[in-house]
């Protein structure tokens, strides 16, 4: 079967497709397109119940006070048989003289989680709206729900008691291309989120060196041991971690074709650079890239590197012979 696609996933990406169109989509544009639909019309769910889950949803985004437009025909406005759909941009958008710093924007983030949806007028609801604009990735929860920092990771809460009490920990983690599991030991400094997924940065205990880890690659427990470390240490490591970051993004792009108007192209390209033909996208772990980019279907191309071709091949090809399988078991 198809992977089922959460309900809050699917909200957030009807709002990025709704905003990435100028003319609007169509109800079957949306259904044959966008994630969450997609996914359940190639399982086989009825054209009625996806319109109905289509109807429900946008109700829904009306109702956190997402403003979902329904333009008739240019002949005759109130003709619906062919309605589209868009959301306007210039609803999401801040006046270009306003500007907040990232402590200001860090404060009104922090004011908009704690309203609750029934004390929250319709003026705070869009001034919210507004303020998450501002670059705001949409990956990230849909606008109209408090901001919350999510830890799926069954590493961050021990990982985080280990920095707050300077402790060592160790961890069994598994690299991409490797068979088995290698035990590791650092020294925790920071937990960073990086292209919404969190790392570990610290000192790795056998190598006396700055290290990185991906919170999802850590297999099993971590276990935080006795042994301390000074807490002056952790002075600036969330910053210099970031800084690592960027300069390993920096030094690696792919080039990639996207199809206008999609999920793809709006997310993909917030942080792209035009191509003669594409965009440029600079990452920092060629395999999550690939993760990523597979995600997308036929929305995206990979020109170059190589290697991430592969890794994107790879897996919707895995994809391909899992679902053959299912379906001969049927």
């Amino acid at each position: 079967m198809a992977a089922r696609i959460p309900a809050e996933e699917r909200l957030t990406n009807l709002v990025v497709a709704l905003m990435a169109t100028e003319i609007g989509l169509t109800k079957q544009q949306i259904l044959d397109n966008v994630s969450g639909y997609r996914q359940r019309a190639d399982a086989g769910a009825r054209s009625d119940a996806l319109e109905k889950m289509f109807e429900r949803d946008k109700d829904e985004l009306r109702a956190l006070g997402v403003p979902v437009e329904t333009l008739g025909d240019q002949a005759d406005p109130n003709d619906l048989r062919e309605a589209r759909y868009r959301i306007p941009q210039a609803e999401y958008d801040l006046p270009g003289d306003i500007e907040f710093t990232p402590a200001e924007l860090a404060v009104l983030q922090l004011a908009g989680s704690v309203w609750s949806a029934e004390s929250a007028s319709g003026d705070a609801k869009a001034g919210v709206r507004k303020i998450r604009a501002l670059g705001i990735d949409g990956d990230e929860p849909i606008i109209g729900f408090a901001p919350r920092i999510t830890a799926r990771d069954a590493a961050f809460t021990p990982l985080q008691d280990a920095i707050e009490r300077s402790r060592v920990v160790t961890f069994d983690y598994l690299k991409p291309g490797e068979d088995a599991p290698r035990r590791r030991s650092i020294r925790p400094l920071a937990l960073v989120d990086y292209e919404a997924r969190w790392h570990v940065f610290g000192i790795d205990v056998d190598l006396e060196a700055d290290r990185m880890f991906l919170l999802s690659r850590i297999v099993g427990d971590v276990k935080v041991t006795p042994k301390t470390f000074p807490a002056s240490l952790r002075d600036g490591a969330g910053e210099r971690a970031l800084d690592g970051l960027e300069r390993v993004a920096a030094q690696n792009s792919a080039l990639l074709e996207v199809t206008p108007g999609t999920e793809a192209a709006l997310r993909l390209g917030r942080r792209a650079t035009p191509a003669v033909q594409g965009i440029y996208v600079p990452f920092v772990d060629l395999h999550i890239l690939a993760d990523e980019l597979a995600s997308y279907g036929p929305e995206v191309r990979v020109v170059e590197p190589a290697a991430l071709r592969d890794a994107v091949v790879a897996r919707l090809t895995a994809v391909v012979a899992t679902h053959s399988e299912e379906g001969g078991v049927r």
